[in-house]
């Protein structure tokens, strides 16, 4: 009934499946079967779309905040940075306790619509007077609590497949978000080709740029996913066996039936999976958000060019992560999820202990700010070369290199591109296999159940 490619899907991306099962091609009609998947696919789209959210402007952020207000630093980076995993957080709970008395095509449209308002919001952060940097911090938060639409992608795609299809639907699910963080800077460097004046629309206000660029095609597609999910998903759930059954959310008998059988769910492994996920997004995420300031003042690197380069890693990280997902759905076979994951992690944290400084070579000065009077003790000739640098700065671009009000570039050795490289490829190895496989032992934990929103 079904065709190769469909059947192919159903084949767990990580363990093993009976052969010859083919119960479903009894208990399905072929019309719903196809509906089923039409929908799960959607979501597919959808979380990669919601990762896309975060990364797709997270090498530009920095060069962007620095040039909407002057009065922001590091530390509300930090802060910007962290608005989007805050909104995410707040709302994820929000969405999925309503999706789990309504129709999910309402808090998945409402989560949308608000991640695109943010977007558009993010492009306009340069228009007002003063405290620009507020307003970029609400824009972030408000696309975080959009993403907030992953429960209910998760917990959607685990009532509407059956016992053999669900590991391998939720591993694609945990794929598509990976390559959402991964590939989301690889949308921005091709944008970074537009320059940082781009075009302007006067009557609306509207700067085209290589900041703003990523985020109105964000809000774009966002608008294309709305339509999608009004158009084509529909509620479905089967049960483990793939029979269709009525939606939980209109059925409120089976809802006691549900929270007795949760009780049998293993709660000590459900935090240590939800905790294990954390660690695993949070280096990818802090290995992500540090490589625009770090390249910036490691290596003298201008905006354009952090932007540019470092898309261009990440888009490699990109293709070693499909390469490496691959790789796993074989490897786990024969070795099983719990060594990969413990190897991925081994594998992660060799790429961030390359990552520390060693040597005696150190960064470039910015001395934009420095004043005759708080200048070390130089040379002449040095004072020299400092004032035909400031002069040449001046007429090109802004002042590049590691600011001197950083105490730490004085005394911290510069991380040689050697190191950047290699951590890179290892943090890159290290994070699809631990979030692929962490995300599957987290739907065998929580096995044939209904998964609700809730987790």
């Amino acid at each position: 009934m079904a065709s190769p490619g469909e059947d192919s899907e159903r084949e767990p991306l990580l363990g093993d499946h009976p052969s010859g099962s083919r119960e479903w091609d009894i208990i399905e009609t072929e019309e719903h079967y196809k509906s089923r998947w039409r929908s799960i696919r959607i979501l597919y789209l959808t979380m990669f779309l919601s990762s896309i959210g975060f990364s797709i402007v997270i090498m530009s952020i920095w060069p962007y905040l620095q040039k909407i207000d002057q009065t922001a630093d590091a530390s509300f980076l930090g802060w910007v940075i962290a608005s989007f995993s805050i909104g995410q957080m707040v709302a994820s709970p929000i969405f999925g306790l309503w999706s789990n008395h309504r129709p999910r095509k309402e808090p998945l449209v409402i989560s949308i619509f608000i991640s695109v308002a943010a977007n558009c919001l993010y492009a306009y952060v340069h228009v007002p007077a003063s405290h620009n940097k507020y307003y970029m911090l609400a824009a972030r938060g408000l696309v975080g609590f959009g993403a907030g639409n992953v429960a209910v992608v998760r917990s959607y795609i685990a009532g509407a497949t059956s016992l053999q299809e669900r590991t391998s639907s939720m591993a694609n699910t945990s794929t598509c978000q990976a390559l959402g963080f991964i590939l989301g800077p690889v949308f921005q460097t091709c944008f970074a080709l537009i320059g940082e004046k781009g075009v302007t629309w006067d009557m609306i206000k509207l700067q085209i740029d290589m900041y703003t660029a990523p985020a109105l095609l964000n809000a774009f597609v966002g608008v294309l996913n709305i339509i999608l999910i009004i158009t084509v998903l529909r509620e479905h759930r089967v049960d483990d066996s793939g029979r269709q059954c009525k939606n939980i959310n209109f059925e409120e008998a089976r809802i006691d039936e549900v929270q007795d059988s949760q009780g049998n769910i293993d709660q000590v492994a459900v935090v240590a999976t939800n905790v294990l996920f954390f660690v695993i997004l949070f280096i990818f995420a802090l290995f992500e958000t540090i490589l625009a300031p770090l390249t910036m003042d490691m290596y003298a690197w201008t905006q354009e060019q952090a932007v540019l380069y470092n898309g261009i890693i990440l888009a490699a990280l990109g293709v070693e992560a499909v390469v490496i997902f691959m790789g796993v759905k074989l490897l786990s076979k024969k070795i099983g999820e719990r060594a990969i994951l413990l190897g991925g992690l081994i594998v992660v944290w060799v790429g961030f202990f390359i990552l520390l400084p060693w040597g005696s070579q150190f960064p470039k000065i910015q001395w934009e700010d420095l004043h005759n009077n708080s200048i070390p003790d130089t040379t002449f000739g040095e004072i020299m070369i400092g004032f035909w640098k400031s002069a040449r700065e001046y007429h090109n671009e802004r002042p590049v290199g590691c600011p001197v009000e950083q105490a730490w570039c004085l005394y911290t050795p510069v991380i040689h591109l050697a190191q950047f490289f290699t951590s890179a490829v290892l943090v890159g190895i290290g994070y699809p296999a631990c979030n692929v496989i962490s995300y599957t032992l987290y739907s065998k934990i929580l096995g044939p159940k209904p998964q609700t929103g809730s987790y």
